[in-house]
């Protein structure tokens, strides 16, 4: 502990260190907007030139930040709110759709885990990240399910020429928390290869001291991700790509005044095999094999040695993908098809449930002037478990002139039944309540009734159709502009989701409890602005402004409002509330904004990098009883969040750093249980 300190203090102090004479920095940075990217369309595109609504977040960007997870830098991104659920891991919250409806990639193939569906987004190192490309809206028609609300694609290192070259970091911060890389990238003729690994532990944090049980209880993790490329000619290339993360953390629970403690893993695996195939100057194809498996398994025991509870889920994706594209002048046409085949093994399932599906997509990409870009395309799902998908989607640019364009774009997405909804077998054993998964509730509801468990079950429950996918429809109407010093892009959005899927009271117990399942119940939408500019005072000085206003309700509501207009005050007197007092969904903000600050002194060759960000009010319960959130029920207030980092670079190869996360210390321990406070952090990179 001791180095650790003093490892801190020499960093900090070398930060403000203005005695060393270095070189120009030769490191040369694109300008954003001709940032090449491939999630969006699957083919390599200008940014500035597509017609969708995307962000774009570089490895400058990540490393002047000072962060060290995925969930830490999308956090700092313009209309992305990061949401804990109940087992404490954070989603992502896009254009006010949760974390159910954004798919999670890493070099271009999805991530699985979702248990109670959110995948950990801390379980992804930000050390060997080239770039992040967030595309937002629906994407279903060449993603499928689950990219209902948007795909962010991680993309990670790659050897560009024959060299040996890499980092070596280490970095320390607030709650005894360390983080160590190291990144090796080697080329040479035909062979390459790229290593990646990365240990990471933390003590937590506890947000109130009066209580046993911590806010985040001690874990480690560690990653280790190799990469095989080779290059057979320079019209046949093979990648192949492995990662493994392994993770342990501490359990601990009070139950009706006992103590439990014990562990909880987490394991994960993907590989990806990939062969990329230019046929000729016209036709490129790639094909691509890829299995993950993602295993968490947790247990508590009593003071006498005796488990109380475990719970385990083990979750299969094996999925081969053929896609092709076709240049035809100063078009493309891009094509693929592929098939998944998903199972998932865990606690409160009678056995082992599987799900496969076969799909195809087509999408062209059509210039017909220099001014019109045209994107058209579609995918089709064919499912074992839930009806046919079809998913069609239309974009369009039109570049007015040099430094302006407008972009519009409407697609239909939508995002499968999961595995929980339909096959979910769970009794309460403290409480007493059940709840089963669409599927499997007919069969359960009929031994429950044979058992005498039974007092009375819902009139008119029909379990005969199919649950059926949540659909959408997104539209997007944007503008990009930049000029000499200014770059700054708009964008509006509207999403209208159809069949959501919600819990309904089928039955009610002996035990005065009720039995629920999963049904299509409500349709929401959700609308707003986003906006995000840029200007660079000088080379030294650029300042960012990010804003975006979202209004998410549930329509059905506003369509029966009569069967919730009627409150119980804090007097507890009966009054009746409007219309326009229904706030909307809950855990939305109207507002959110940030404010971003990069200043590069030369001479010193240092970066300063100061980011503040606000969000507004926002509803978490119903405490009023009327099962909608209004202006009567309580609010978290909203909030300001800084972040600073300091970054020092010595001759080209060492980097020295230093800053503060939640600068301020701003917590809520009552309503917010992910917010730590305020973090010092140090860290020393040496790049060869």
């Amino acid at each position: 502990m001791n180095f650790k300190i003093t490892l801190f203090t020499v960093v900090l102090f070398c930060q403000i260190s203005v005695s060393q004479e270095v070189q120009k920095d030769s490191v040369e940075t694109n300008e954003l907007s001709e940032v090449k990217v491939t999630t969006a369309t699957r083919t390599e595109r200008v940014l500035s030139s597509l017609p969708l609504p995307m962000t774009i977040i570089t490895s400058e960007a990540i490393m002047k930040s000072g962060v060290t997870r995925l969930n830490e830098i999308l956090s700092e991104q313009t209309g992305i709110i990061l949401i804990p659920d109940e087992s404490g891991f954070e989603g992502i919250q896009m254009q006010g759709l949760d974390a159910a409806y954004t798919m999670i990639l890493i070099d271009g193939v999805p991530l699985v885990g979702r248990s109670s569906g959110v995948l950990d987004l801390s379980r992804v190192s930000v050390g060997n990240i080239e770039r992040i490309e967030i595309v937002k809206g629906a994407s279903s028609a060449l993603y499928g399910s689950e990219a209902m609300g948007g795909v962010i694609n991680v993309i990670t290192k790659r050897p560009k020429k024959d060299m040996f070259t890499g980092s070596l970091s280490y970095r320390y911060a607030t709650f005894n928390t360390s983080d160590a890389n190291t990144n090796l990238l080697w080329k040479k003729k035909k062979f390459s290869a790229n290593l990646f690994a990365n240990f990471y532990s933390t003590e937590g944090y506890d947000l109130d001291k009066s209580t046993p049980l911590k806010n985040l209880e001690p874990f480690y993790n560690f990653t280790i991700q190799p990469k095989i490329y080779y290059d057979f000619s320079e019209n046949l290339k093979l990648i192949v790509n492995n990662r493994f993360y392994d993770m342990k953390m501490d359990n601990r629970a009070i139950i009706d005044s006992e103590n439990y403690t014990g562990d909880a893993k987490e394991k994960e695996w993907n590989s990806q095999l990939k062969f990329e195939h230019k046929w000729s100057s016209k036709v490129y194809s790639e094909y691509e094999f890829y299995a993950t498996n993602y295993q968490n398994d947790s247990f508590l025991k009593d003071q006498n040695n005796i488990v109380f509870e475990s719970a385990y889920y083990n979750q299969w994706l094996i999925r081969p993908e053929l896609r092709t594209t076709i240049s035809l002048k100063n078009d493309k046409l891009t094509g693929g098809v592929g098939l998944n085949y998903e199972t998932l093994d865990r606690t409160y399932f009678e056995k082992q449930v599987n799900f496969n599906s076969q799909y195809l997509y087509l999408q062209y990409d059509y210039n017909p002037t220099e001014k019109w870009n045209v994107l058209a395309g579609f995918r089709y799902d064919n499912h074992s478990e839930y009806a046919s998908q079809f998913s069609p989607k239309l974009a369009v640019n039109y570049k007015v002139n040099e430094n302006f364009s407008l972009k519009s774009s409407v697609g239909y997405g939508y995002k499968a039944p999961d595995f929980r909804q339909l096959y979910f077998d769970f009794t309460n054993p403290s409480v007493g309540y059940t709840v089963l998964g669409y599927n499997v509730a007919e069969d359960r509801l009929d031994q429950l009734e044979e058992q005498g468990q039974l007092l009375s079950r819902v009139d008119g429950v029909s379990f005969g159709e199919p649950l059926k996918p949540e659909s959408s429809i997104n539209v997007n109407f944007g503008t990009f502009y930049k000029k000499n010093k200014l770059r700054l892009d708009v964008n509006a959005f509207y999403n209208s989701i159809e069949n959501l899927i919600d819990t309904r009271v089928v039955a009610q117990k002996n035990n005065g409890q009720n039995v629920f399942s999963y049904f299509n119940i409500s349709k929401i939408f959700t609308y707003g602005l986003e906006f995000n500019s840029t200007y660079d005072f000088t080379k030294q000085l650029s300042v960012s402004f990010g804003y975006q206003f979202l209004t998410a309700k549930d329509k059905s509501v506003l369509d029966n409002f009569e069967n919730y207009q009627y409150i119980r005050n804090s007097d507890l007197q009966t009054i009746q509330i409007k219309k326009s007092d229904y706030f909307g969904l809950f855990n939305r903000s109207k507002h959110t904004a940030n404010v971003k600050l990069a200043y590069t002194i030369p001479k010193i060759k240092t970066d300063i990098n100061l980011r503040v960000f606000y969000r507004s009010k926002y509803g978490m319960f119903d405490t009023n009883g009327n099962q909608i959130l209004d202006k009567y029920d309580t609010f978290v207030d909203g909030y300001f969040l800084t972040n600073l980092s300091i970054s020092k670079y010595i001759a080209d190869k060492f980097m020295l750093q230093a800053g503060a996360n939640n600068l301020f210390d701003f917590t809520d321990p009552s309503q917010i249980s992910n917010l730590a406070g305020r973090q010092f952090f140090a860290r020393i990179q040496y790049n060869f």
